[in-house]
C-alpha cells in the first residue's frame, strides 16, 4: 500500500480531476460519505451516541461537513462547530457549507476563544468527536482557537472516542516528527492512502487505528507518480503468498535451509533461529556449528540436523571452515544461507564470514556478528556471488555499517535504510520500531506490527530463522513479498504473545511459539473469517 506526502496526495486529486474528469466536489463527497459507513460499522449505537463535529476553515473541514449531513440523512443529528467565519470558506468547503445553510443545518460558528468557552459546556457530554479541524495541508503547529480547541478535546472530553478525518488535526503529515499539538485520535479514517506522518513514529501514535478506505482516485492516478516508493506493509496484499500445503506435499518442496550459528556461550541463539526457520515451513534446516559447541546446540532441537565446522580454541568458528572441501559439502543441496547468529566477531570467524559472503552462489541472509564481520569494509559485501543479498540489523549494526552512530539511524531510518540498500544493491531489514524493508531499487516498506515487548534478546534470531524458512520455500523470484510477509508475521505473532503473556514478560521463544497462530489470523483475514 502506497505512502504518500501532502504534496503527492494533492497530485493525485488533481490527476484525478483533470486527467479522469472526477470533479473535487465528489472526491470531497466521497470522503464524508466513506467516514460515516466507517462510523456505522464501528458503532452499530451510532444512532444513540451524543456526536460532536468539529470542522476547520479548509478542504478537512468540508469533509467534516459532508459527514454531519450524510448523518444528518440518516436521522442523526451531532452538534457541528465550525470554528471560523463562514465568509473564509471556499471552494467545495463554502459549498457544503452552503448545502447545510439551505437544509436548515447550521453549524454552531465559533470565531474566537469566548465564543469557544461558550459553547464547549453543551458539547462536553459528547461519546463521539469527529475531528475535521486542520488536514493534510498544514505546515506549522496549530496555533490559536485551534490549538485551544484541540487541547480541550484531549484534556476535557474524557470518554469520548474520537475519530480523525484524514489526519489527526496538528499532525504533521509528511513526517514523525511532531509540528505541536496535536488530536490524540482512536481511530483516524484516511483516504486513497496512507499519509508519511501516520506511520512513523512519535506521530503514529497519535493516530490510533489507522483506516484507509477509497474515495473514488483511480488507481492510474498513484501509478503514474514514481517518486512514490514508500509502502505501508498490508496484510491484504500478502495474500498473493499462502503457507497452505498440497495434499501431495513432501518436506524437499519447501527447501532445505543452511544456519550457520552459534558459538561458546551463544549456542542459544543458533537453536532459535533454526527452530523459528522450522516453523516458519522450511522443510530440512541444517545448523553448521563450531565443532565444540555442537552437542549443546543438538540437544535443543530434536527437528535439527548439525554440521560440526571447526573451531577455535575460543569455540568460535576456525577460518579453516571457509575451506573449499568444508564450505562445498555443506551447502550440498540446500536453498538458502543464513549466517550470523551468535558466532560472535573473533578475527578468524571474521575471515569466515567475509570469504563465504564473497563465495556462496545461493540466496544468504546475514544478522548480527556476520554483519558486523563488514563493519569496516561495507563495500565488500559487494564482492558477493549471493543471488540475493538480505541484511537485517538492529540500529546499532546499521550504524556500523553506514559509518553513523545509532542514533543518527534512529533519526534518518528510513534514508539510510534506502540509500544502504540502493548503493549495495541489496536488500535491508532496519529493525526496530516499524521495522523497514528497504530494497536496491529505492522502494521502502514499513511493517505496523509489533510491540516493545520484543525488544529481548533473541528476537532477531527468531526473525532471521523465519525469513529464512519462507525464503526457502519461495525462492528469490518473490523475495520482496516474501521479506514483507516475514517481517509482518515475525511482529504479528509478537503481538500476540505480548497480548498473552504480557510485554515485559515476552522472551524471544514466545514469539516462535505464536508464529502458527499469526499465519491462521493472516490466512483468516485473506479469506474474510
Amino acid at each position: 500500500m502506497k505512502v504518500l506526502t501532502a504534496a503527492q496526495m494533492r497530485e493525485a486529486d488533481r490527476i484525478s480531476t483533470q486527467r479522469y474528469g472526477l470533479p473535487s466536489i465528489l472526491l470531497m463527497e466521497n470522503a464524508g460519505a466513506r467516514v460515516v459507513e466507517f462510523l456505522e460499522k464501528e458503532f452499530p449505537d451510532l444512532a444513540k451516541r451524543r456526536i460532536a463535529v468539529f470542522c476547520g476553515k479548509g478542504n478537512n473541514g468540508g469533509d467534516g461537513l459532508v459527514v454531519a449531513r450524510q448523518l444528518r440523512m440518516r436521522g442523526i443529528l451531532p452538534k457541528v462547530a465550525l470554528l471560523g467565519d463562514p465568509n473564509e470558506l471556499k471552494g467545495d468547503a463554502r459549498l457544503n457549507f452552503d448545502i447545510l445553510s439551505k437544509i436548515g443545518f447550521l453549524p454552531y460558528v465559533v470565531r474566537t476563544l469566548d465564543e469557544w468557552i461558550g459553547l464547549k459546556p453543551d458539547l462536553l457530554g459528547s461519546s463521539l468527536i469527529i475531528d475535521a479541524i486542520l488536514g493534510t495541508g498544514l505546515a506549522g503547529p496549530a496555533e490559536g482557537l485551534y490549538l485551544e480547541v484541540i487541547r480541550d478535546i484531549n484534556l476535557s472530553f474524557t470518554g469520548a472516542v474520537v475519530v480523525a478525518v484524514d489526519i489527526p488535526s496538528g499532525l504533521a503529515s509528511d513526517s514523525g516528527e511532531r509540528l505541536g499539538e496535536s488530536i490524540r485520535a482512536d481511530y483516524t479514517v484516511t483516504f486513497t492512502a496512507p499519509k508519511v506522518g501516520q506511520i512513523f513514529p512519535p506521530n503514529c501514535e497519535q493516530v490510533g487505528k489507522l483506516v484507509v478506505v477509497p474515495i473514488g482516485t483511480p488507481r492510474e492516478a498513484l501509478d503514474l507518480d514514481k517518486s512514490l516508493f514508500l509502502h505501508l506493509i498490508d496484510p491484504q496484499e500478502l495474500k498473493r503468498i499462502s503457507l497452505r500445503r498440497r495434499a501431495a506435499a513432501h518436506k524437499g518442496d519447501f527447501g532445505h535451509v543452511l544456519l550457520i550459528a552459534g558459538s561458546r556461550g551463544k549456542t542459544g541463539a543458533a537453536a532459535m533461529a533454526a527452530k523459528a526457520a522450522l516453523r516458519a515451513g522450511s522443510g530440512l534446516v541444517t545448523v553448521a556449528t563450531p565443532a565444540g559447541m555442537l552437542p549443546s546446540v543438538a540437544s535443543m532441537l530434536g527437528e535439527m540436523m548439525t554440521e560440526p565446522l571447526p573451531d577455535t580454541e575460543s569455540g568460535t568458528i576456525s577460518a579453516r571452515a571457509a575451506e573449499e572441501n568444508c564450505l562445498a559439502k555443506i551447502l550440498e543441496g540446500k536453498s538458502v544461507v543464513a549466517l550470523g547468529p551468535g558466532i560472535s566477531t573473533h578475527r578468524e570467524t571474521v575471515a569466515f564470514v567475509q570469504r563465504v559472503v564473497a563465495s556462496v552462489s545461493l540466496p544468504l541472509i546475514l544478522d548480527a556478528d556476520g554483519l558486523n564481520a563488514f563493519a569496516a569494509c561495507p563495500d565488500r559485501l559487494q564482492e558477493r556471488k549471493a543471488a540475493a543479498l538480505v541484511l537485517t540489523p538492529h540500529p546499532g549494526e546499521m550504524g556500523r555499517l553506514a559509518g553513523v552512530s545509532a542514533r543518527e539511524v534512529q533519526g534518518r531510518r528510513m534514508e539510510i535504510a534506502r540509500d544502504f540498500a540502493i548503493r549495495h544493491n541489496l536488500y535491508v531489514i532496519l529493525k526496530g520500531y516499524r521495522t523497514l524493508v528497504a530494497t536496491p531499487a529505492g522502494l521502502v516498506f514499513v511493517n505496523p506490527t509489533g510491540n516493545p515487548g520484543m525488544a529481548t534478546g533473541g528476537a532477531g534470531d527468531v526473525l532471521t530463522g523465519l525469513l529464512a524458512g519462507l525464503l526457502a520455500q519461495f525462492g528469490i523470484a518473490r523475495l520482496e513479498e516474501v521479506l514483507c510477509l516475514g517481517v509482518y508475521l515475525h511482529g504479528l505473532a509478537g503481538d500476540m504473545a505480548a497480548r498473552e503473556r504480557g510485554e515485559a514478560s515476552l522472551i524471544a521463544s514466545d514469539i516462535t511459539e505464536s508464529f502458527p497462530r499469526a499465519v491462521r489470523a493472516l490466512e483468516q483475514e485473506e479469506s474474510g473469517g
